[in-house]
């Protein structure tokens, strides 16, 4: 609420566009920001660029909707903007935006597209360089995000031959939940860096192909715009940063319940951010040196590009006592997302959760942090060894996520004891880089690839896919020779150095 119902003029607005008075527009709102210039995540340099301007445009993709309402006093809130007053930003297009215009204009149809990698390939070279920085970016060396997709390399299959395969079904239940495939679209943040309409291209998608749409906390669409756009009867779930006032979280969760969501996922496995120096790179990059240098002198870490900018409120106290706290208000399943070895999955079976996501955050948090999919083999072996769990199990259901980009992955993970594995960056390179046909085209290359599959396993339905199916001896063995996944290596983009700035010749 803002704390004056005046409307200002844009005249009005546009005097107050410096370091000393600084106010902005968005969404017809005047903000006065100057204030919050020093403690901006993202730097003050972008801020005073709209400054007595309307900043929607660029604020849209990388914020979530509430976050200038939550981060500025009420006071700061000034009132309305009549904006037919508003000048309009100029916006210059630069000869990197013409390049990557020129690079859209030449991508290949979609009929030619026929695999998620393919879909990497093209996001790579048709996002703008901000949104792919952030979307492939993880943490120190990388080492983590390769090897969620390298793991799946370690695992061979075993078919079984003479099945009547005539009729395969790969659909399966997730949470007590119908869905088409054992995959769901789990949660990643700022949609709309990639695509105007974000997070309600997966909504969408997901009702159309009949499975089921993790929320994010940090979506760039507000959580009732994506629940609003959902089917009648659609199966969400919804993704948790907590945040350090409880009382904030309970009334998140509470409307999600009062919502319908029926599965609350509470992200564990990120107390404090990891370091993505892809994403940090682009921060330096469009930040000021002369900003730079009076961040540095002020001790102050605004370096972390969009990730940081989004994240300041999860709460580093989260621990195991919190757990009985959620379970008291909410009667949503309970789900921890980020757990990274037997114990912690073994403490979430024992204190009654309803499962836990084997993950290491995409590669985005700890690095040399194991693969899930490895995680997953330990899990079985020592749930089943110390409680005599055999899984799946719809009693404490196993996921996974990270690395997948085939059903064949997924597939595996099933084999060993996951009910179902989690899909992130491949949907979002699908409609970054064609709308919501691509992610449309995803999910139908993902069932045509279930189908075949299945058949060349010798499994008729998902109960079929069993544990001597894959031989998975080698999965603990960090360097195993394997042959190389061309299409995944290409898409790799190699982290870059520290380099001179660009010199100019005096001659």
């Amino acid at each position: 609420m803002a704390s004056s119902g005046k409307t200002y003029s844009g005249k009005e607005v546009a005097v107050h566009n410096s370091r000393e008075s600084c106010w902005i527009i968005v969404h017809g709102k005047v903000y006065d920001v100057t204030d919050f210039l020093d403690d901006h995540p993202g730097g003050s340099k972008i801020i005073l660029k709209y400054a007595g301007k309307d900043a929607t445009a660029e604020y849209d993709p990388i914020h979530p909707p509430d976050a200038i309402t939550t981060n500025l006093k009420p006071e700061k809130h000034l009132g309305s903007v009549d904006l037919t007053t508003v000048e309009k930003v100029e916006v210059k297009i630069t000869d990197e935006e013409r390049a990557r215009q020129e690079r859209i204009a030449a991508r290949p149809p979609l009929s030619e597209i026929l695999n998620l990698h393919d879909f990497e390939a093209i996001a790579k070279y048709t996002m703008p360089e901000k949104a792919w920085a952030y979307y492939s970016s993880a943490a120190d060396d990388e080492i983590t995000n390769r090897e969620n997709h390298a793991a799946f390399h370690r695992i061979w299959f075993r078919p079984r031959i003479l099945k009547d395969v005539t009729k395969v079904n790969w659909s399966t239940t997730i949470l007590g939940h119908k869905s088409s495939m054992p995959l769901y679209i789990t949660a990643t943040a700022l949609g709309k860096l990639g695509h105007p309409d974000g997070e309600l291209n997966l909504t969408r998608a997901a009702a159309k192909h009949g499975v089921i749409q993790m929320i994010p906390t940090l979506a760039s669409c507000s959580f009732d715009e994506i629940m609003d756009a959902a089917a009648p009867g659609q199966v969400q779930f919804f993704q948790l940063y907590v945040n350090k006032d409880r009382e904030i979280t309970k009334r998140i969760v509470r409307h999600a319940e009062q919502r319908g969501i029926k599965g609350l996922f509470i992200t564990v496995d990120a107390p404090q951010l990891g370091r993505r120096e892809k994403d940090m790179r682009q921060k330096f990059e469009a930040e000021d040196p002369s900003e730079v240098s009076k961040a540095d002198q002020g001790g102050v870490d605004r370096s972390q590009g969009a990730a940081r900018a989004i994240s300041s409120f999860i709460d580093p106290g989260l621990n195991w006592s919190d757990m009985a706290w959620f379970k008291s208000i909410t009667k949503m399943p309970l789900i921890l997302k980020g757990v990274q070895c037997w114990e912690d999955a073994l403490e979430a079976y024992d204190i009654g959760l309803s499962g836990v996501v084997l993950s290491n955050h995409g590669g985005r948090q700890l690095d040399f942090a194991r693969s899930g999919l490895e995680v997953l083999v330990e899990v079985t072996t020592k749930l089943k060894e110390k409680r005599g769990l055999s899984f799946p199990n719809e009693k404490f259901q196993l996921f996974v996520d990270g690395g997948v980009r085939r059903a064949t992955d997924v597939m595996k993970a099933v084999a060993l004891g996951a009910t179902a594995v989690g899909v992130g960056r491949p949907f979002l390179y699908a409609y970054s880089s064609y709308g919501p046909e691509g992610i449309d085209q995803a999910l139908q290359i993902l069932h045509d690839e279930f189908e075949m599959n299945m058949r060349l396993l010798g499994a008729r339905n998902i109960k079929e896919v069993v544990p001597e199916m894959v031989d998975s001896s080698n999965i603990h063995l960090h360097i195993v020779s394997v042959p190389s996944d061309n299409l995944y290596e290409s898409n790799y983009e190699r982290l870059q150095g520290a380099r001179l700035r660009e010199i100019k010749n005096k001659l």
